[in-house]
């Protein structure tokens, strides 16, 4: 069986609302983008399809593996072709998985609506229609559109320099349409976004130019200017910049970003990474946007590291589809929480579990001063397999009582801040939610092991259901 709609027939993708979506079947198989960084002989990325149904005969194995056809392309995240925004349309399919390559900048368009347990390849968009038409390169998120057309966000130009702009492809063709921001409009840096069309908004995030992310975490290109530290608010009907809000140095690398899933809801949260925070952002009386922080994760001063002070490195973070529940990752300090925001200017810490991480007891690294006095938890191991690296990539079941995590964040920093992983592979874990009044715990049986691939090692890293998700879903 396979995730798709069942509230009424000939409806369209997704659902009705997230209260729906939640009531959705169970999911049976996840696919994940998959990069070889441990060989001496190039290999493709590829998208692996994996069973999570435990009452299969292959749960947690790989079950298809689809690779592309180029090399070095770093597949990172992918998105739909439709999804609940175009609830209602019966010509719409969620039959397209849309996967950008952070590196190369191609565009794959696979086809999972025939074989949903073997995917295959519909259509590459090459780097040249990014390039020539856009002016745009490394694309990040793609979120489907009520229109039909599909968006997607880029970090840079072609040259490497940072430009937060996005391009818009044809539903249909996927071909590259053209720019979806105004000219002279673009942000100094892209990652995330997310819209909201009953407040006409969209709101964008920053990573950091291309061209430093490259070979990995250089401190000084924070102090040079590489890196952003600003949310970015959007028009949504006329496609113009309205605010620049900064986020100031504790606000730096604004990552994912996330709106309540209540399409009347006006506010929603940012992890921002290098200081381990977390913003809320909401429309204002006036009617403007406005930014505050409510969540600080304390950095850990430390010795055997490569700098005195360890930030947690916020990397992830999604809300539940009852917009009850907020989870994040630190991938550096290795745990997970879970807050309850049903309080929506106060969080309330409810739930946390440690998973691997750069803290962990048998390592080389030992904390001389923690502000919130917790122990180095112990290495993580699940099935007899040592987990390496730190909890990076979440995804939650539409009932919210699953949540999946990987463990690699991007290639060139999984090697400077973890090579044991990119040696050993990453993994997948599943995490089992109290979704009453808060708690985590490790599913002791459950374990994607990617260091086991066929042809060696391999880092995985976001996890989509053919059904949709807590992060690709956007209602109207």
């Amino acid at each position: 069986m396979v995730l798709i709609c069942r509230i009424c027939s000939g409806c369209g993708p997704g659902y009705r609302s997230p209260l729906d979506a939640m009531k959705g079947p169970r999911e049976q198989i996840v696919y994940l983008p998959c990069i070889y960084r441990n060989t001496g002989i190039m290999k493709p990325d590829y998208l692996a399809t994996v069973d999570v149904d435990p009452q299969s005969p292959t749960y947690c194995q790989v079950i298809h593996r689809l690779p592309m056809p180029n090399l070095r392309d770093e597949l990172h995240h992918s998105g739909w072709n439709a999804c609940s925004s175009c609830f209602g349309d019966a010509s719409k399919k969620r039959n397209r998985l849309i996967l950008p390559s952070l590196i190369s900048s191609r565009v794959y368009v696979v086809d999972v609506g025939t074989n949903p347990r073997a995917p295959q390849i519909h259509k590459v968009v090459e780097p040249v229609d990014l390039y020539w038409k856009c002016g745009l390169a490394n694309p990040h998120t793609s979120h489907c559109l009520a229109s039909g057309q599909i968006m997607i966000s880029c970090l840079g130009d072609p040259c490497g320099i940072g430009k937060g702009g996005f391009i818009l492809l044809d539903g249909e063709t996927f071909e590259v349409v053209s720019n979806w921001e105004q000219p002279g409009e673009a942000a100094p840096f892209g990652y995330d976004f997310w819209y909201q069309p009953r407040h006409n908004v969209m709101i964008s995030t920053e990573w950091g130019a291309p061209k430093a992310l490259a070979d990995g975490f250089n401190p000084a290109h924070l102090k040079e200017g590489h890196y952003g530290r600003s949310l970015h608010v959007w028009d949504w009907t006329t496609h113009k910049k309205l605010q620049t809000i900064d986020l100031g140095e504790e606000g730096a690398i604004p990552l994912e970003v996330r709106f309540l899933h209540d399409p009347s809801a006006s506010e929603g949260y940012v992890g921002c990474a290098l200081q381990g925070t977390v913003f809320r952002f909401y429309k204002t009386p006036e009617g403007d946007w406005a930014a505050e922080r409510v969540i600080t994760v304390p950095s850990k001063k430390v010795k055997g590291w490569i700098l005195p002070e360890m930030s947690s490195l916020i990397t992830d973070i999604l809300i539940s589809l009852d917009d009850n529940f907020l989870y994040f990752s630190n991938w550096l300090h290795g745990d997970i929480r879970q807050y309850d925001i049903t309080d929506r200017r106060k969080p309330r810490l409810v739930g946390q579990v440690f998973l691997g991480g750069s803290l962990v007891s048998d390592g080389p690294v030992r904390v001389l001063e923690d502000p919130e006095n917790q122990p180095q938890p112990p290495p993580r191991v699940i099935k007899g397999r040592h987990v390496y690296g730190g909890p990076q990539m979440l995804q939650l079941s539409l009932d919210g009582r699953r949540l999946y995590v990987t463990t690699s964040l991007y290639s060139g920093w999984d090697k400077q801040f973890y090579p044991d992983m990119v040696k050993m592979g990453s993994v997948m874990m599943q995490i089992d939610v109290n979704t009453v009044s808060g708690g985590l715990s490790v599913n002791e049986n459950f374990l994607v092991d990617f260091g086991q691939e066929p042809d060696g090692p391999v880092l995985a890293h976001e996890v989509r259901y053919p059904g949709g998700d807590c992060t690709s879903d956007i209602w109207l």
